[in-house]
């Protein structure tokens, strides 16, 4: 569901009935008649779809964590809040780039268009920028040739949906100078040959068993999830277009299973 669009067009639909009475209808029916039921739900509900409209459109969007792709970052039932100027502002609905502000930064958690079908979004953690070359082998990341940092912290385990126990290895990555936290399964491997789809700009990555090379397109980035042996991510369906960015992810602001994690930043 394009819940842009569909506020766009009540946003329309409502201003137009609102501009249609306040120049025509109302000089008509004189200054004693009541208003039509439509008329005055229109101009009632037309300024609170506006205000809704302009934050979620420029300024602040909420989400929900649906999946553990994200863990230990982002647990399932997390809502989030995703700054929508921080890459700069867009065109609602066609999420055309009229202003820029700045770019992703390697680290940033963001919300995109799933490239495979736009009308999803998606959460995972920025890996490569536009010419970076990024490879993964032995649950490993190396970018522009530099290994990228981990330091073991011991295990972590949780339960999926479905009262699955999941036993992991929980790690911190240095990626530059920023760190995070994720997780890596032992018994799992690091790439699933199977699960590669043929996608845009393929040609660019190199697939070796467990290992994957990809060179990134200008004006593309390379995304993978914190769970990373749980997380369908640019290994998988490749690199995100700018045009596809929603923003980044910054704010827990509620957790119905776990109050806890109420007022935690994204980092």
């Amino acid at each position: 569901m394009n819940f842009a669009l569909i506020m766009f067009v009540l946003l329309l639909v409502t201003g137009s009935i609102w501009l249609l009475d306040r120049f025509a209808l109302a000089s008509r029916r004189g200054k004693e008649a009541a208003e039509p039921w439509w008329v005055e739900y229109a101009k009632s509900f037309f300024p609170v779809i506006l205000i809704v409209f302009f934050i979620r459109s420029f300024l602040i969007e909420p989400f929900k964590i649906p999946s553990g792709s994200m863990i230990p970052t982002l647990q399932v039932g997390d809502f989030i809040l995703v700054n929508k100027f921080t890459y700069g502002i867009r065109l609602p609905v066609i999420n055309q780039k009229i202003v820029q502000l700045d770019n992703p930064r390697r680290g940033d958690v963001m919300v995109f268009r799933y490239p495979e079908n736009p009308s999803l979004d998606y959460i995972k953690r920025v890996i490569g920028l536009p010419g970076d070359t990024v490879e993964y082998r032995d649950k490993r990341l190396w970018i522009n040739g530099a290994e990228q940092l981990q330091q073991a912290e011991g295990d972590y385990n949780y339960v999926e949906q479905g009262l699955n126990f999941v036993h992991t290895e929980k790690r911190i990555e240095t990626l530059g100078e920023r760190k995070h936290a994720l997780l890596v399964t032992p018994e799992m491997p690091g790439l699933r040959m199977g699960a590669v789809s043929e996608f845009s700009g393929r040609e660019n990555c190199s697939y070796d068993h467990d290992m994957l090379r990809c060179r990134i397109p200008d004006g593309h980035y390379f995304m993978m999830g914190d769970n990373r042996d749980n997380s369908r991510d640019s290994r998988y369906w490749g690199f995100v277009p700018d045009n596809q960015i929603v923003g980044k992810a910054f704010f827990i602001w509620m957790n119905f299973s776990d109050l806890k994690r109420i007022g935690l930043s994204i980092n």
